[in-house]
């Protein structure tokens, strides 16, 4: 049977994530619904990687089988059905046995932090109007590179079969477009709440709650109760995904 990819962009503030869910709205939920009423037919379609609730994307995959072919020209129709916070960018078929999951390279993202109250940035910045040493940050984010075993930084109750990430790039640098310190995160695969305890308890290193050595020891204690998940999930940026096209 055909299979297709469909590329999605999305503001997550409104959505309980992106995997369906029962009880709550999701990017899942919505995509299926628009696909059902345009081709009178139900998929039921697969992530490539679960955002959590607020969550946003620039760029993250489903794919599905069809019985019949898909005409690519249908995004504009799609589209006209979803709500305005969520976009197919393409569809695109691949041959019968790719999986948008485990076929994907790395994992892209961004978190963003604005020292300064900005309404433009209220859904996906977080506001945190304290002095941070970007320095300290990227002493500490390096550290993160020497490492692959992050389940001090994954969140309870997760349903994998290991905590082990290989992480390619860590750095933080200042944005001059948004005014926003941003962190840069590139990985073969992230875990549920990762990179949002890594901005926190990278936070409490640059203002000097905790010392870089303690940071590396919740690293390897392999205790998620010692690290810290405070950031707000609306900073949060998946940027792209590692998918042939």
């Amino acid at each position: 049977m055909p299979r297709y990819f469909i590329e999605v962009a999305y503001l997550g503030t409104n959505y309980s994530g992106f995997q369906i869910q029962d009880n709550a709205n999701s990017i899942q939920a919505e995509v299926e619904k628009a696909l059902h009423i345009y081709y009178r037919e139900k998929f039921i379609l697969t992530g490539s990687s679960r955002t959590d609730a607020g969550v946003h994307a620039l760029s993250n995959y489903f794919h599905f089988d069809s019985p019949y072919p898909i005409a690519l020209k249908s995004v504009y129709n799609i589209n006209a059905l979803l709500p305005n916070d969520i976009v197919v960018q393409r569809i695109f078929a691949v041959h019968n046995d790719a999986h948008c999951r485990f076929d994907a390279t790395f994992r892209e993202y961004k978190y963003y932090i604005s020292r300064y109250k900005n309404p433009f940035l209220i859904n996906t910045a977080w506001h945190y109007p304290y002095n941070l040493n970007i320095e300290i940050l990227n002493q500490t984010a390096a550290t993160i590179k020497e490492h692959n075993n992050f389940e001090s930084f994954s969140k309870k109750n997760t349903q994998v079969n290991n905590f082990f990430c290989r992480i390619d790039v860590s750095k933080w640098y200042y944005d001059e477009q948004t005014k926003c310190l941003v962190y840069h995160v590139i990985g073969n695969r992230f875990l549920r709440g990762m990179v949002k305890g890594l901005v926190s308890t990278m936070i409490l290193v640059s203002r000097n709650k905790i010392t870089l050595k303690q940071f590396e020891e919740i690293l390897q204690s392999k205790d998620s109760s010692k690290a810290n998940f405070s950031a707000p999930s609306k900073g949060l940026f998946l940027c792209s995904v590692g998918i042939d096209s």
